[in-house]
């Protein structure tokens, strides 16, 4: 029999609650076909567009020839995306650049930071692709600077800890929570105010991006990540928040040969995978001592 697994506003644990609900109606019948309909409109893409298939409990292959190809069908203009990335450290390059190819419009875009001029988000700011941005810092981004000081482009400032707790909460589930940061300043204009055990906290919303890009180092076949050091930073918590998440990777291996307990980011949140072995990994500020003279 054939299962599918499903995307509604419940998340990933709710796609695989249907997709048992299918096994448990044994595929036929007039129940499984009534859920079959219910649910065809909001399939998870794939190579056929049919959903990602589960033929005796094993998944379809989730990799992509490419980056363009990825992301084809799966854009619009005015779309919300969440991107991990810290500065130029663990941003999915191949991805940003793809998604520049579409000419999709109009975007917001959850990342810690913009980029720099020419790179990373960089290239989207260039070709005004970018409506508003949700970030904690932006000082290395001098096209950045001038749209935001000119009216041109929208920037909601968001304390780091916040943002990353905003996606965490949004891939949980979770659609607000209250936190102390911001209290007191600019971040609490215009949100809800609320005091607990005398302490006044404010409401923060939960980001569940219409597509989460992502940088991983290495992954398998079935979309298990494993992130590299401080290229971790904001992806894990990008990845859950994502409707459909797509996943660069640097390094591809067969399902199995991960260590189970090294793996980051399940499978279940990634649907698409894109293979970039030789990613440039720019330096944001290259620092080195000065060469001193041998004695």
């Amino acid at each position: 029999m054939q299962g599918l697994i499903v995307l509604d506003s419940s998340g990933p644990v709710a796609s695989v609650f249907r997709m048992l609900s299918l096994r448990a109606f044994g595929g036929c019948g007039t129940a499984a076909e009534q859920f079959r309909k219910q649910e065809q409109t909001c399939l998870y893409p794939s190579h056929s567009g049919q959903g990602v298939d589960l033929r005796d409990g094993v998944s379809m292959n989730k990799l992509w020839p490419s980056a363009a190809a990825a992301l084809e069908d799966i854009t619009r203009d005015g779309m919300l995306l969440a991107l991990g990335g810290f500065g130029l450290c663990g941003i999915p390059e191949a991805l940003i650049a793809g998604l520049r190819d579409t000419g999709v419009r109009n975007l917001t875009v959850a990342s810690n930071n913009a980029g720099v001029d020419h790179w990373g988000l960089g290239l989207l700011l260039e070709t005004r692709q970018i409506r508003k941005m949700i970030s904690s810092y932006v000082g290395e981004n001098a096209e950045f600077e001038r749209q935001y000081l000119e009216g041109e482009l929208e920037v909601e400032f968001c304390p780091q800890g916040t943002l990353a707790e905003r996606m965490r909460a949004g891939g949980a589930g979770i659609p607000g929570f209250y936190t102390r940061t911001g209290v007191g300043t600019l971040v609490a204009e215009g949100k809800e105010q609320k005091e607990f055990d005398g302490v006044t906290y404010i409401l923060e919303r939960g980001i569940q991006a219409d597509l989460a890009l992502v940088k991983a180092w290495k992954a398998d076949l079935h979309g298990n990540l494993i992130y590299r050091r401080t290229a971790r930073n904001f992806n894990p918590l990008a990845a859950t928040c994502g409707r459909i998440t797509v996943a660069e990777v640097e390094i591809l291996v067969e399902p199995g040969e991960l260590d189970p307990d090294e793996i980051h980011t399940p499978g279940i949140f990634v649907q698409r995978l894109v293979h970039n072995p030789s990613p440039e990994q720019r330096i944001e500020r290259r620092t080195t001592r000065k060469e001193e003279p041998w004695p």
